[in-house]
């Protein structure tokens, strides 16, 4: 049923600035955008990663819900050393959510909430490397 993630969305109140601020951090630019019909950015998204997946960064105006700060689920993004990623993110204005936890033999996660309000995970993944080098069908 569920065959890949396709899409993480966050939102943020200045698409343009939080466009900025992950191209900044991603060593890449969006390559696709969206105005809203007040000519704003409204859409903003990055392809990154090993597997090409998508991050896209939504106008809040359009959120479905308003959380009413961090919150949501945290998708962890495969990083290859959480404690320099972690001290990159919060040189560039995050604020840590959680500290660096060793999960098991092979596995940390640490997360931020980005500048925007949305959390972000990284996580040294053993298994995410395994399933990188396995042979492709």
């Amino acid at each position: 049923m569920l065959r890949g993630m396709t899409t993480v969305s966050f939102w943020a109140d200045d698409v343009e600035q939080a466009k900025r601020w992950y191209a900044e951090l991603l060593g890449v630019e969006a390559y696709f955008e969206r105005r809203g019909p007040d000519g704003r950015l409204a859409y903003a998204e990055f392809r990154l990663g090993d597997y090409q997946h998508e991050l896209g960064l939504i106008d809040r105006r359009y959120a479905p819900y308003d959380a009413g700060g961090p919150g949501g689920a945290v998708v962890y993004w495969h990083v290859d050393d959480v404690t320099a990623s972690l001290t990159r993110l919060l040189s560039m204005g995050a604020v840590q959510h959680e500290a660096p936890t060793e999960r098991g033999p092979g596995f940390v996660t640490a997360s931020v909430a980005d500048p925007f309000g949305n959390i972000l995970g990284i996580m040294y993944n053993a298994h995410y490397l395994d399933v990188l080098q396995a042979p492709r069908a």
